[in-house]
């Protein structure tokens, strides 16, 4: 790359610019999903600038709250959470909301209602915000159904109906990656301008990785194709070279590496939890979504992850995914213990 010659460059594709474009192939497009996208995008450099701040702030901390998982809620969670729900809500583009945080999915009032249902987990990784490991934003976007009037029922769909998915790392730099069903765009925040900068057009994900990404600490529960898939990572009988193992525990970070390097992430079902610990809707929904986009897999254990349908909005499933080579070793394992 040309660094002198990129520092030079006039013509910026911002994000909204992006997503105007991409919208300009759609003649009948109203523009609804632009301004939806320009709020999350707006709630993204709110968490982005509250996050770089927060030991400062003192937003690092417990709120004293347990959220719907049991988990405990840090201080930076809830901000970010009600930021989220109000930039959503404010977009007047949007029905139902379904978050990590709540409980309960959220109906937006008669006089703001939209077209778009919008899951999302505001801060996934949050347990990592003391220790400064990158963590991030999850959406995904689903429209509702013609004559639809806004039910729990619209969110709960296959993730093959989603029609737009994302999510916002908050690390070293603030990356926003993004598909809205045609490629993967990752734009990256230049705080002087304020703007998301594309930065990674059009990305592809290696057919083939070196990298495996899972919690090794819960080994002794795993179950079978997981455990040889591992150790066939670790002492190839190919006479390759052994993958490394690379695991942030914030998935966020874990897939974004995936995505540009290549490998696989996973994070199966066990003995302790045979549904795994990732939610369907906001999380395992746009991840999967964004890897096929581009060009690799997702699975979880019995099919391709889009088409699940969650049972509830904190639906949980074990989830595979990454490089297509590599998830495809992982099935045929399955099958061959299936068989």
């Amino acid at each position: 790359m040309d660094h002198a010659a990129d520092a030079m460059r006039t013509d910026l594709m911002t994000i909204t610019r992006h997503v105007l474009n991409e919208q300009s192939k759609f003649p009948e497009a109203r523009g609804d999903l632009t301004i939806l996208l320009n709020n999350i995008v707006l709630g993204c450099k709110f968490v982005c600038s509250s996050v770089s701040k927060a030991g400062l702030a003192k937003l690092i901390g417990l709120a004293g709250e347990t959220n719907v998982q049991g988990e405990e809620q840090k201080k930076l969670d809830v901000l970010s959470n009600d930021v989220f729900i109000n930039a959503l809500v404010s977009s007047g583009r949007t029905n139902v909301l379904v978050s990590e945080e709540n409980e309960d999915a959220i109906f937006v009032e008669p006089s703001k209602r939209g077209r778009y249902c919008v899951v999302f987990d505001p801060l996934d990784g949050s347990s990592n915000i003391d220790c400064g490991v990158s963590i991030g934003t999850i959406f995904g976007i689903y429209m509702l159904k013609e004559g639809a009037s806004g039910t729990v029922e619209d969110v709960l769909q296959p993730g093959t109906a989603m029609l737009a998915a994302g999510y916002c790392m908050y690390g070293s730099s603030c990356t926003l990656v993004l598909s809205t069903g045609a490629g993967v765009n990752g734009f990256t925040l230049d705080p002087s301008l304020g703007e998301f900068i594309l930065t990674h057009p059009d990305i592809k994900i290696p057919k083939k990785g070196k990298i495996y990404s899972v919690n090794e600490g819960n080994a002794k529960h795993w179950d079978g194709p997981t455990t040889k898939y591992v150790e066939n990572a670790k002492f190839p009988k190919d006479g390759s070279s052994p993958k490394s193992l690379r695991y942030i525990g914030s998935m966020v970070a874990d897939v974004h590496r995936t995505l540009l390097y290549g490998g696989i992430f996973m994070y199966p079902g066990d003995k302790k939890s045979p549904k795994g610990k990732l939610r369907v809707l906001y999380e395992v929904f746009p991840m999967s979504f964004l890897v096929e986009q581009a060009g690799g897999q997702s699975f979880t254990g019995k099919q391709r992850s889009l088409d699940l349908v969650p049972a509830h909005i904190h639906d949980r499933s074990p989830i595979f995914l990454g490089s297509y080579d590599d998830v495809e070793e992982i099935k045929a394992l399955y099958a061959a213990e299936s068989a």
